[in-house]
């Protein structure tokens, strides 16, 4: 587990470093800029030009720092200050004393004439970035990034990135690396802010763990060591031993997010799967997994017809065949009828509600939603799912879409529900804009689920995870070859079958998330970018589990 600062947590960690601990400031300076300058050096040719952008705070006095390094190995470097010198820190006008003392070649930016540039340092703003670039600033950085240096090394966070939500301010530099010291910056496994980061070196530089006591950060990411979080395969047991997932998936057409949801429940080591679909789905999932049950309905059966007390008493709708509609043929104008009829106040009749209790009873984890479709019977289904389960429910698909039509549902939610919206699916339940929720992924989660005491999962390019204690699980593992129809499928049975083998339900949505996305990666690494499948991610997730 690796934690991810803000700017200002980091600023936290570093002034009781400083002022409580008592290491000197430019101690840690010194030991931040000889780690650029080694990851300068690895980039560097003989007769290389060197380029040290700095801005006059702190992190303007590490790329001085590491500039004076590199010119004492010899390399031919020039310092340019972007900004006003005379408003420097203390530090700065340290690191400045120094390179005049040594006759470096130290230039204002308004009097630079540019030149050829091999090699950029990049230090003109640090964490404490929290506004656009503008004015001279921004002419400068679109001067650089116009001139095109061969190779960009970032000190601690690429300049116009946020630390803390990885946007871009107005305009930043892409990097090839960024050195960055002591923790990783939550805005550096962000997007966009990832991929302006290039790669990520984080350098210890002197920081005590007790300073990161007192900076309280809540977010984190995972690394492959992180898969000895998988639960204990305990040597003598039976498929019961492993969990019994219920998966509450697909419509007509719809039958591959149930086997893909099932399939991945298994992958993970779920020991039993059962898919709860509609007729029409029986023949093709049962020859696609034959490993789970299928259990279906029909979806006149969950609606209770409206002034009677049974259940799919078919003689009361015109033009209604009861030989028809029971042998898995239902549609036609009659069915849209009957579709468009139920509304916020119906219920589900009672033989179902019946049937619903006794389902859930069985399940140690439902999965609702995958494939489900739109239709108004599933806002009914999602209803009585809700108020029948006391098993954990990973809440997908058409499930949140069914949430998001039907708000009311939101009072059923409990602490053992996971939901995992993209961002779309965010943007219906909470009435925000995609372009809102994407500039503050982490943000959005969180309030979310604070609100309801539920864990989020919402996904993205950096999927968050967050629980109603105000922490939050960033994924760092995945890429875009993932970007498939069927992928998020693979994602709620895989969250399952963790939950299924007794996992608490943020941490085993946080694992199921980077175990997916880790399957993702070792595919690309295998077989490339473009041609994956969700089939075969599911199949990738059982080698991850193996590792």
């Amino acid at each position: 587990m690796r934690y991810l600062l803000t700017g200002e947590q980091m600023k936290t960690v570093d002034r009781y470093a400083i002022e409580t601990i008592g290491i000197p400031s430019l101690v840690l300076m010194e030991r931040a800029a000889m780690a650029v300058a080694r990851e300068a050096r690895e980039r560097l040719h003989e007769g290389d030009q060197v380029w040290a952008l700095c801005g006059t705070g702190n992190n303007g006095a590490d790329g001085v720092a590491a500039a004076r390094m590199l010119t004492l190995l010899g390399y031919s470097v020039a310092v340019l200050i972007a900004g006003d010198p005379c408003r420097g820190t203390k530090e700065f006008h340290v690191q400045m004393e120094i390179a005049r003392k040594l006759d470096m070649t130290v230039v204002e930016w308004k009097d630079f004439l540019p030149g050829h540039c091999d090699l950029l340092i990049d230090a003109v703003f640090g964490v404490g970035l929290t506004r656009a670039v503008e004015g001279e600033y921004r002419q400068i950085l679109e001067a650089v990034r116009e001139l095109g240096p061969r190779s960009v090394v970032a000190v601690d966070v690429p300049s116009g990135i946020h630390s803390g939500t990885g946007q871009v301010m107005g305009i930043a530099l892409k990097a090839d690396v960024t050195v960055t010291f002591g923790y990783e910056k939550l805005g550096c496994a962000l997007f966009p802010g990832r991929e302006y980061c290039g790669n990520v070196v984080v350098e210890d530089i002197g920081f005590p763990p007790v300073s990161l006591k007192e900076a309280r950060p809540f977010a984190w990411t995972y690394g492959r060591e992180d898969l000895e979080r998988m639960p204990v395969r305990a040597v003598y047991a039976n498929k019961g031993s492993f969990g019994k997932v219920l998966l509450i998936a697909g419509s007509r057409g719809m039958s591959g997010a149930a086997y893909l949801a099932g399939l991945a429940a298994y992958r993970v080591g779920a020991g039993l799967v059962k898919i709860l679909t509609v007729e029409e789905n029986r023949e093709i999932l049962q020859q696609l997994l034959p490993e789970a049950i299928v259990s279906v309905y029909r979806p006149r059966e969950i609606c209770a017809d409206r002034g009677s007390e049974t259940c799919g008493s078919l003689g009361s709708l015109p033009g209604d065949d009861r030989e028809e509609t029971f042998g898995g043929r239902w549609g036609g104008a009659e069915d849209e009828d009957w579709q468009a009829g139920i509304q916020a106040g119906d219920h589900c009749c009672p033989s179902w509600e019946a049937r619903m209790e006794k389902e859930c009873a069985w399940a140690d984890v439902i999965v609702l939603g995958p494939g489900l479709g739109q239709e108004p019977y599933a806002r009914l289904l999602v209803q009585s799912v809700l108020t029948s389960a006391y098993v954990p429910i990973v809440l997908d698909a058409d499930g949140l879409n069914a949430v998001a039509a039907w708000p009311r549902l939101e009072q059923y939610y409990t602490e053992n529900i996971v939901i995992t919206p993209h961002l779309g699916e965010m943007a219906r339940l909470t009435g925000k804009s995609v372009a809102q929720i994407q500039g503050a992924v982490v943000d959005t989660a969180m309030e979310y689920s604070s609100l309801h005491g539920i864990v989020c999962v919402l996904k993205d390019a950096a999927t968050a995870v967050a629980n109603r204690e105000g922490q939050c699980y960033v994924n760092t593992s995945g890429n875009s070859a993932m970007a498939k129809a069927g992928s998020g499928d693979v994602l709620a049975g895989t969250v399952a079958g963790l939950l299924a083998q007794g996992m608490e339900p943020f941490d085993g949505a946080a694992l199921g998330v980077y175990i997916h996305g880790l399957a993702g990666d070792l595919y690309r690494e295998r077989c490339g970018a473009y041609g994956m499948v969700a089939r075969e991610l599911a199949d990738e997730i059982g080698r991850v589990v193996k590792l």
